[in-house]
């Protein structure tokens, strides 16, 4: 009897071995990776450094020199493969780095695990991507732009780089200082010699890590800027147009705050503010032999209709311009009836020594500038 029922488990016993053995076959044949079937993994959303190990997982113990002889990897890349938990974790290491932003797909057809199953496997991997510029100093497409040390062009990334190698380029091409902030995540530089004026510069950032060859720089950014154009020679007949010059090419000699600036070449005055043209305007300066004087003067004074007794005139949104009173910024000259004289003379030195400025333009300055506003007056 006892031999009868061990002979009946023995019989049960084969038949399930059996039909697990048929159940897992079966599954791998339909590609649902039976419990004697393996699959194959790596973590979710797992990205990657240069140097990081991609670990890949599998569902049941593999045989590792059948697993290395057909793994394939796009893009090609060649590998350093660490084994462990009894085969069934493989890790892989880059021989030398893996490349930025980058999908990797890892596949593995045809491998046997230790039950002698064949599988088929595909897991995807992607690689962080390069850091990127989050801004720059001067602006895509900035206009008028003069370097200095206190405006260096400014990069700024989006994460330190000191795992980053930086290369710029700039066209036309031009050598320049540069110096990273304490941080690694913004870099200034300045032109070894001063930029081509009215040029435009395309600027060009590339990125790479630092361990990998130099011909794996990629460009992470792309800008361009225009240089100021110099001051022009040649001032335009038509007025309007030599106000459109004056506001394109004069430049600013103070950066902070309010100055008027006088060109007796051009006739023109332009004001300006922290730097920035905010507008132009024809004047009339002192004819030869009653020149008006060059130099940097201020608003010593103001008065919306002072009397001249010396010419007897009225001098409208007057501005002394020297502490005696001899000289200023004013509106043209009136009559006590009313009459003004002088606005065919804007843009030509016909004044006895003082800045004449037309209807309109006059009390605009006047409300403008303050009691010491610096004015620089120059040919």
């Amino acid at each position: 009897m006892e031999h009868i029922k061990r002979k009946g488990l023995e019989v049960f016993l084969s038949g399930l071995v059996l039909f697990f053995l048929v159940w897992g076959a079966s599954s791998y044949v339909k590609g649902k990776m039976g419990f004697l079937g393996t699959v194959i993994s790596v973590a979710d959303a797992e990205v990657l450094g240069p140097k990081d190990a991609v670990s890949v997982s599998f569902s049941n113990p593999v045989i590792p020199s059948e697993v290395e002889k057909i793994l394939k990897i796009e893009p090609a890349t060649e590998l350093n493969i660490r084994w462990s938990d009894k085969n069934r974790q493989m890790e892989l290491f880059p021989a030398e780095n893996w490349k930025n932003s980058t999908d990797y797909v890892l596949s593995v057809n045809g491998g046997r695990n230790i039950f002698g199953f064949k599988f088929d496997g595909q897991v995807i991997f992607e690689t962080e991507a390069l850091p990127e510029v989050s801004s720059m100093s001067p602006a895509e497409g900035e206009k008028d732009v003069l370097l200095g040390i206190e405006d260096p062009i400014i990069i700024n990334f989006d994460r330190p780089l000191e795992e980053y190698s930086v290369k710029l380029a700039f066209d036309p091409m031009a050598q320049f200082v540069s110096e990273f902030n304490e941080q690694k995540t913004a870099v200034k530089l300045m032109p070894k010699e001063e930029l081509q004026r009215g040029k435009r510069y395309e600027v060009s950032v590339y990125l790479k890590h630092r361990s990998a060859p130099a011909e794996e720089y990629k460009k992470v950014h792309g800008s361009y800027f225009e240089t100021k154009p110099r001051e022009i020679e040649n001032w335009d007949n038509d007025f309007a147009v030599r106000l459109a010059q004056a506001k394109i090419y004069t430049e600013p000699r103070v950066f902070e705050g309010k100055y008027i600036d006088i060109n007796l070449k051009s006739q023109v005055m332009v004001l300006f503010e922290n730097g920035e043209v905010l507008d132009a305007y024809l004047v009339s300066s002192g004819k030869r032999g009653m020149d008006t004087p060059t130099g940097t003067f201020q608003v010593y004074n103001k008065a919306p209709k002072p009397w001249s007794k010396k010419y007897s005139l009225f001098m409208p949104y007057w501005m002394a311009l020297t502490s005696s009173g001899e000289y200023g910024i004013h509106e043209l000259p009136e009559w006590p009836g009313g009459y003004k004289e002088g606005a065919n003379h804007l843009g030509i030195p016909v004044s006895h020594g003082c800045v004449r400025l037309g209807v309109g333009p006059a009390q605009r300055t006047y409300e403008w500038a303050d009691i010491g506003t610096p004015i620089i007056i120059h040919y």
